[in-house]
């Protein structure tokens, strides 16, 4: 009787979610969703997976010209060989929409440079770039330079890719700077004292970290970028049905609940990408910088996250991590 009950239970609840997952109102779309990117140039980090491809997709919809940044090449290769065929071949080449694929991994500082380097070679411009690529609370593991994984991934890596590109993206403004975050943010701080996590670890106050230090960053950055024409803003995504949460130990008995709860609360990936596409294609926000978004409108921040001086001051200590001042 006991077993019944709970198994209607569970069905009756599955049905819920599962009416609530068809009922609820869609995520909002981007208001440049339908704007044309003909003749813009765009890099997206972290692009053959999740938010990133899901970007990646529709802004070669949009007739962009695409530069997927990924860590394993033949992965990025594959799926820019199924976005195409999504789209069409012939309908992306005749509308001028393009994508490359270059190797890129941000827990390599030599990558980053090298795709920079490539970069300036190859490209006369750069209109959006988007620091899309991340990892979530894996295990406490360092950087090919020596880096908390996840601090040296998501802020240092994007850092020095950011100021890497910086002379063409002001050469081809007005162009914009997407930085990707989460309201995760609000469990981080900064600490100074310990950004290695060498005296102790938790990995999911440290991707929190990571999150407010991209959004620190991206103040920073708005901030003395003013007059040069290059925008810069970050963002939430939503919690997203993506592989990023692929560190995070569900129990196996719990694993049937969990996905049925992100089948119907969680966004899609091309719901979660509308924000990334709308700040980099909506004329909504031409010319506006150094804001925090999400469902593609601007949102308030936290005061840590809005802290100048604990900005610039990790702004300063960035540099010379990365190796841009000694």
């Amino acid at each position: 009787m006991a077993a019944a009950v709970a198994a209607a239970a569970v069905l009756g609840g599955g049905l819920l979610l599962a009416a609530w997952r068809w009922l609820r109102p869609a995520a909002r779309p981007g208001a440049g969703s339908a704007a044309s990117m003909r003749g813009k140039t765009v890099i997206i980090t972290g692009a053959n997976s999740g938010l990133g491809r899901a970007v990646a997709a529709e802004l070669l919809r949009m007739r962009a010209r695409v530069i997927m940044g990924c860590r394993d090449r033949a992965r990025a290769e594959r799926a820019a060989s199924e976005i195409r065929a999504e789209l069409g071949e012939r309908e992306a080449a005749e509308g001028g929409g393009e994508l490359v694929v270059r190797q890129l991994d941000l827990a390599s500082l030599s990558s980053v440079r090298d795709f920079c380097r490539q970069v300036l070679q190859e490209e006369p411009r750069l209109d959006v770039l988007i620091n899309n690529a991340g990892i979530f609370q894996c295990p406490y593991m360092k950087t090919e330079d020596g880096f908390e994984m996840q601090f040296g991934v998501n802020h240092l890596g994007h850092f020095l890719l950011t100021n890497l590109l910086l002379g063409l993206l002001k050469n081809s403004a007005p162009s914009r700077i997407v930085v990707v975050s989460s309201k995760l943010y609000k469990y981080g701080e900064i600490n100074f004292e310990d950004l290695n996590s060498e005296i102790s670890y938790n990995k999911s106050f440290c991707y929190s970290r990571s999150k407010l230090a991209n959004i620190l960053f991206a103040r920073e950055l708005a901030r003395r970028l003013e007059g040069t024409g290059v925008t810069v803003n970050s963002l939430h995504p939503g919690i997203v049905r993506t592989n990023l949460g692929r560190h995070v130990n569900i129990p196996l008995l719990a694993k049937p609940l969990f996905n049925l709860v992100s089948w119907a609360f969680f966004k899609t990936p091309l719901e979660g990408a509308q924000t990334s596409i709308y700040l980099a294609s909506s004329p909504e926000v031409e010319g506006v910088s150094g804001k925090y978004f999400g469902d593609c409108k601007e949102e308030e921040l936290l005061p840590k996250a809005m802290d100048d001086l604990v900005a610039r001051k990790l702004w300063d200590i960035s540099e010379v991590m990365v190796g841009l001042l000694k």
